[in-house]
């Protein structure tokens, strides 16, 4: 392997893979792609319904958890990120969202110049490719492949058809013209099977001599010398590695990751470095504030019939699903429908709650098995006020980030009353007439009859992570941000971040697409084509 590249990418996640594919197109540049994680081999990784399972695969997964939640009863809460080539692309439950033109408009009013919806939709676009063809907002020629679901389970049509006897609008296309109402995902699959960042960006890319492919590679500090990023240290087989980057270092390690590193390597809040005895090269002290995440509250319903996905039997749906053409209940993301909707306390147009419905009870990421059968409806409020925060706890990079993601905390205490709003809107689907046939005792909460008090104790209780977070390394023009809005951050030449850290606010929705569009159009910055 050579000594020196052009550009070093730091994350072979959402991001990191795309920038490797765009960045290598030119065989005279040469990149070098850093993964603390392993290749992609798992088989439940590619069968979409081994979701449920990769849970427990410890390996693929860096298997974070929250400090104390002081407004979610004192819980520790399990933030799992992928640890694998592809990321948490590789690990999520594929559900193809951009989000609202608002958001992204809200970005470029705050700061974020060029990150406009209309700026951004170009790249949306040139990274998809829509088993449903071309139009004004969609792409069919990327490598991202967007799908309809092969097999969907009758109760998530029950669900959709729960959602319109509410009054809700039908939605065939969530990234459409409106997001507003219920319906099936689309979602990254290529032929039934995952279409992670890797299979989309990595895997037509693999065989390009000036690529080089590091796995199981854990970085420890970027070097910085005069002001100026040169390279990266790593570690791979107990050995210690330097490596020189003659343009760039791109650092793509996500939300968590990122910030750490950054601070490891001396870029932070100086108060927090001196603390863990690091040397400051930039006081930054934003880097790892302003952590955003989408609170998740889930309700869950027993049924009277063994529809749901409870009680499969797993050789069995492996057996169809990889001898049978990728078919059958394998190929589900298991989240198959879902909804958005503007509640009653929206203070603007946008959509501010989103369901995933699972025709299965999911408790606990679906690490508590419950007996039976059942159903759950996931709702989460889109454009929370809170803001947490990272801190380093060493100056080592195996030691995890202490994470303070400070949920409902907001002075006003509308998180709080969204969450709220979340449990009832989900306990009014449950209760329309197209669930008759399937509907048996409540789960959580236990009783129907609660009152806003008592489901906010039931949100502090049972309220988990939807797996969203974003805005540790902010974005924006002003001095306090991380980044600039070429995403070069700021006091340190040579030296971008590239994730979804780098989001101002959390869009509208699942944040894998919109981390796939960041790198898309950050691999034209790099190269002076916008």
């Amino acid at each position: 392997m050579p000594t020196e590249f052009d550009y070093i990418i730091i994350g072979a996640g959402s991001a990191g893979c795309v920038l490797a594919n765009r960045l290598s197109e030119d065989p005279d540049t040469r990149v070098l792609l850093i993964e603390a994680g392993p290749r992609d081999l798992h088989p439940f990784i590619h069968m979409p319904a081994g979701v449920s399972k990769l849970v427990n695969k410890k390996g693929v997964n860096w298997d974070y958890d929250t400090a104390p939640e002081p407004n979610l009863d004192n819980r520790v809460l399990w933030w799992p990120r992928g640890k694998v080539l592809g990321g948490s692309s590789s690990i999520n439950a594929m559900c193809y969202i951009r989000g609202a033109a608002g958001d992204y408009d809200g970005w470029a009013a705050a700061g974020a110049s060029g990150w406009d919806w209309n700026a951004v939709l170009p790249y949306f676009r040139r990274s998809e490719r829509n088993s449903r063809g071309d139009d004004a907002l969609h792409g069919s020629m990327g490598p991202l492949y967007v799908s309809d679901l092969r097999y969907t389970n009758p109760l998530s049509a029950v669900f959709i058809e729960a959602a319109r006897q509410a009054g809700y609008a039908a939605n065939g296309d969530f990234n459409g013209p409106s997001q507003q109402g219920f319906g099936y995902y689309q979602v990254t699959q290529k032929n039934g099977a995952r279409c992670s960042s890797a299979v989309a960006y990595l895997d037509p890319a693999r065989e390009r001599h000036n690529l080089h492919i590091v796995t199981k590679a854990l970085v420890s500090r970027i070097t910085i010398e005069n002001g100026r990023a040169t390279g990266v240290v790593y570690s791979s087989g107990g050995r210690a590695y330097h490596q020189h980057a003659q343009r760039e270092v791109l650092l793509s390690g996500g939300a968590i990751n990122s910030p750490q590193l950054l601070m490891l390597s001396g870029v932070g809040p100086a108060d927090q470095l001196r603390r863990q005895g690091i040397e400051v090269v930039a006081d930054a002290p934003q880097v790892g504030q302003n952590l955003q995440d989408h609170l998740d509250i889930c309700t869950l319903q027993h049924s009277t019939q063994r529809v749901t996905y409870d009680r499969l039997s797993d050789i069995v749906v492996a057996f169809n699903y990889y001898l049978r053409g990728h078919s059958g209940p394998g190929s589900s993301n298991i989240a198959e429908a879902g909804g958005f909707v503007r509640s009653d306390l929206a203070p603007d147009d946008r959509a501010d709650v989103q369901f995933h419905f699972v025709p299965a009870m999911l408790d606990d990421h679906g690490r508590h098995r419950l007996r039976g059968d059942g159903y759950t409806a996931h709702a989460c409020f889109l454009h929370p006020r809170s803001r947490g925060h990272l801190e380093l706890v060493s100056a080592s990079a195996g030691d995890k980030v202490r994470i303070n993601a400070n949920y409902l905390s907001d002075a006003e205490g509308f998180d709080m009353k969204m969450m709220v709003e979340c449990a009832k809107l989900s306990r009014t689907l449950f209760k329309q007439k197209a669930f008759d046939a399937y509907r048996g005792k409540p789960i959580f909460p236990a009783r129907e009859d609660l009152s806003d008090a008592e489901l906010a104790e039931f949100v502090r209780a049972k309220a988990e992570t939807v797996y969203h977070p974003v805005g540790t390394c902010r974005m924006g023009e002003d001095a306090a941000s991380v980044v600039d809005s070429q995403l070069r951050v700021r006091g340190i030449d040579g030296l971008r971040v590239i994730d979804a850290s780098v989001m101002p606010t959390l869009v509208s929705g699942n944040t894998n697409a919109p981390t796939i569009m960041i790198a898309e159009r950050a691999s034209d910055l790099i190269r002076g084509r916008v």
